[in-house]
Parts: structure tokens; sequence; C-alpha cells
């Protein structure tokens, strides 16, 4: 491909890396690498309860919207997929009927309606994530009908963020060019392989030209930042094969990358059953030497590893986040936005707010019913308590600061944190003694050979695991 008058400069060479980013110890990973939450969430999803009383609902939005209430970011779940990739654990509706669209984003403005009635609409939107299934499923038409929707609803300025996931092999050019108009600037690409017989494998057969196609469309349309979604751990990869994906991608020069873990929960998600007939899966050894390898090409081509499977450029806003410890982690992963109350709308969509969470109905019909009865389309809930609240702050301390400030905490909390929390701050004794963390009087760090480790370390913290870890994908 060749490459496009927006080619960054700011990268160094892969023969000069200017990170000194350790390698991972895989004895380490080997050792912690057992089922664990992702901690996008404090408690997590696991622990939402089916009450959805419209009342207590309304109250919580009530004390959202009081006096110095903070900026809004809002996710829109658009789950329409053509086909089924069999690796997917996203909620998806799979229909080639492109009414569907129009038909979603009529039901989405009852929702939107019926969501505005209880908040403050001055509120500023710091942040805009359009989510999948894929929202270029979505003819060009309706998503410009979709930013005429948002526009006059709540108040969007020029600094709001906004952000979609973008199917490459279902994006036109007339998509990017109604994107742009709507105000959306950054993307995000799955690409996962771009090997043909791991694609043949996961049911996703997408030529590495549309991945070539859409960076250069997005480009010169003006997007001013791209990720790029891939997976380790599928049917078919080898390391030398996932190697040449990384050369590949790499080539393409995006801002950020997301380089996932494979969940096999076929309990969860039956499509993820026929890899268990094939057998094709690699093995955990595989799986570890393509994480690794991942890591490595990533820091020495000068991405910053910001936590877990994210990566991005020294000069991305995520980077500068963690440099400034201004990173905040929600149900999209790793943000910069802190204090922004979350309101999802869709199907399966979750809001999150100062002390509660709420997500919608998962399946379309329940979704409808609820809408055209009039109510929020909420089917589960949690309240936090007060040591809920102060455990969630501990926890995204640790996979966004990789560290804990025992003063800070203590000033937060009211009372001395490592007293408090004498018993949590013991079982990483293992941790300490394999160099993952290192602990003095003052406060805790996650080494940079612990980085990788970051959810091991948040679980010593969680007070809902018990033994029922194994509902989580492994932590690597």
């Amino acid at each position: 491909m060749a490459k496009s008058p927006h080619t960054h400069t700011a990268m160094i060479s892969p023969h000069e890396p200017a990170f000194s980013a350790p390698a991972i110890n895989l004895d380490l990973v080997r050792k912690y690498s057992v089922p664990g939450p992702r901690y996008t969430s404090y408690p997590p999803a696991t622990q939402f309860v089916p009450e959805a009383n419209p009342a207590d609902i309304a109250a919580a939005l009530a004390a959202d919207n009081g006096p110095g209430a903070g900026p809004l970011s809002l996710y829109f779940h658009l789950p329409f997929c053509e086909t089924r990739c069999w690796f997917c654990g996203c909620t998806t509706v799979i229909t080639r009927r492109r009414d569907a669209a129009g038909e979603y984003l009529d039901d989405l403005a009852r929702e939107v309606a019926l969501t505005a009635e209880h908040i403050d609409r001055s509120r500023r939107v710091a942040q805009i994530h359009l989510g999948g299934g894929t929202p270029t499923f979505f003819p060009p038409d309706e998503l410009r009908r979709l930013g005429a929707l948002l526009k006059s609803t709540f108040a969007l300025d020029a600094s709001t963020e906004f952000s979609v996931e973008i199917d490459p092999r279902r994006l036109t050019e007339d998509h990017v060019i109604a994107l742009r108009e709507i105000g959306v600037t950054r993307a995000s690409l799955g690409v996962q392989d771009t090997n043909p017989r791991v694609q043949l494998a996961i049911h996703r057969i997408q030529p590495h030209a549309q991945n070539q196609q859409a960076f250069s469309w997005l480009r010169a349309h003006g997007f001013r930042s791209i990720n790029v979604d891939l997976i380790h751990g599928l049917p078919l990869q080898t390391p030398d094969s996932f190697s040449i994906t990384l050369d590949d991608v790499l080539e393409l020069e995006p801002d950020r990358l997301s380089v996932f873990s494979y969940a096999h929960v076929p309990w969860i998600k039956p499509a993820q059953k026929i890899f268990d007939d094939r057998s094709q899966l690699p093995s955990a050894e595989e799986k570890l030497s393509m994480f690794a390898l991942a890591h490595a090409k990533l820091t020495q081509a000068g991405y910053v590893d910001i936590g877990l499977d994210h990566f991005a450029r020294p000069d991305d806003e995520l980077a500068l986040a963690q440099r400034q410890g201004t990173l905040h982690r929600n149900f999209q992963g790793y943000s910069t936005h802190a204090g922004a109350s979350l309101y999802g709308f869709g199907m399966s969509s979750i809001s999150s707010t100062a002390t509660t969470y709420r997500q919608n109905h998962k399946t379309l019909p329940a979704w409808r019913a609820a809408l055209d009865a009039g109510q929020l389309p909420v089917e589960r809930t949690l309240q936090l308590s007060p040591e809920d609240l102060r455990r969630r702050s501990i926890i995204m301390r640790i996979m966004c600061d990789r560290g804990l400030d025992f003063g800070t905490l203590s000033q937060e909390f009211g009372f001395d944190f490592a007293q408090a929390y004498s018993a949590p701050l013991a079982s990483l004794s293992d941790l300490e003694a394999d160099g993952i963390v290192e602990r003095t009087s003052r406060g805790l760090t996650v080494t940079p050979r612990g980085t990788p480790l970051l959810r091991v370390v948040a679980m010593r913290f969680d007070a809902y695991l018990g033994d029922n870890t194994q509902r989580f994908s492994k932590t690597i």
C-alpha cells in the first residue's frame, strides 16, 4: 500500500527501540495465568442482579444528574452482523436484512427519548462510541440519522471524542464520509488475523487488501486515530503465522492496537463449540509464545504498553494519560475520560454512574418489549456499597497506575488503608517473592515484569471472587 500523506513520523525504527520494555517472563505467566475478570468494572458484571425497579432506576438517574454533575460518555450498541464469526463473544444479531437497521434506529430513538426525560441535557458529552456487532451494517443515511438524533438530544461540541468500530469487509467510502459528517474521528478496525487459513477456520474471510483500503479511506477523510484489534490463540494460528499478521498490521501504522487473547467459552457462546470438534486451537505454550511475540514486536516498534492487551503510540492520548496518572478504565476498556457517567443505549448495553450499574435486556425482543411498554429497557442492575466503591478505586488504580499510594488512599477513604486492607496486602507475598510487585510502607508498585499480570494483582482485592473464577477467561 502506498504511504498515506497522513503517515506518522513519531514512531521509532524497529531496529532502534526507544523503550526498554522487558521481555515477557513466560514462567511467571504460566504460574499465574488463571481465570479472572477483566475489570472493566468492579464489581464485575457477573454480580449484576436481575432487578430493574423503574422507581430505583429513576432515583439513580436523578442522583447522577444533580448539582455539579460531570460530563457524559455515550455508548450505542449496534448489534447487526451479516455473518457470524465463530470466535466472537459479542452480543450480535445475524441478518442480511438491511431494513433491520432503520427499525432498530427507530427503537434507539425511543430509548434516547425515555432517557432524556431523566437527565440534564446540558451536560457536556465528552465521548461517544458506536459498538457492535458491526456499526457499518447501517447504511450511510441511517448513520446520518443517528448523528442527527445525537445532536438534537445531547450537548456535543468540537471536543467530543467520537469513535466507531468498523468491519473492513462491510466498509465503503460512503460509510466513511457519513461517519465524518456526523463527527466521528476515531475508528477501531476488527482485523483479528491476516492469514487466510486462520480466517477460513474462524469463518471470517478478510483479505488484507480490505484492511489497507479501509486505512486509506479513513486517513484520506481525516480520521485522526485508528485502532486495530487482533486476537491470539485462534484456530490454526502459530507463532510464525501470527508474526506475519503483526508485520502486516505494523505496515499500516495504526495509532493503537488491542491484542486480545481468544476466550474459549463455548458454555456461553455455543458457536465456539465447532473449535472443540476440530481440535484446531493452538496449545497453551503456543498461545503464550504469541503473546510474548506481540509484546516484543510492538514495543520494539515504539508502541507503549498501556496495560493488559492495549498498545499505543507514545504521543497518543492513552499513553499521555498513563504517564500523567489520569488513565481510566470502563466497559469499553482503557479511556482518558475519568469522571464521566457512561450511558449505554441499545440491547445488552451497560451504563455506569457514580454508585450504580445497569444493563439493558440482552435480546432484541425483550429490549423492544420494554420500550413498547414505555419503560427504560433495563434487565439487571447493581447498587454499589461503600466497600464496593473503595475496592473499585483500589482496583482501578492497579489497572491504570500499576500501583497504590497508601497515603492517597488513606486520605480518600478516611482511615488507614494499609491497616484496613492488611489481609489482601499480605496475600501478595507470593507475587512479591516472584518480583511481580514491590511493597514499601508507603505503597505498592507493579513491576515491569508484573505488568502482564495486572489482573492477577487486582484479583487479590476482589471481595467477590471466591471459588467462582471459572466463569471468566484466563488472565493471559
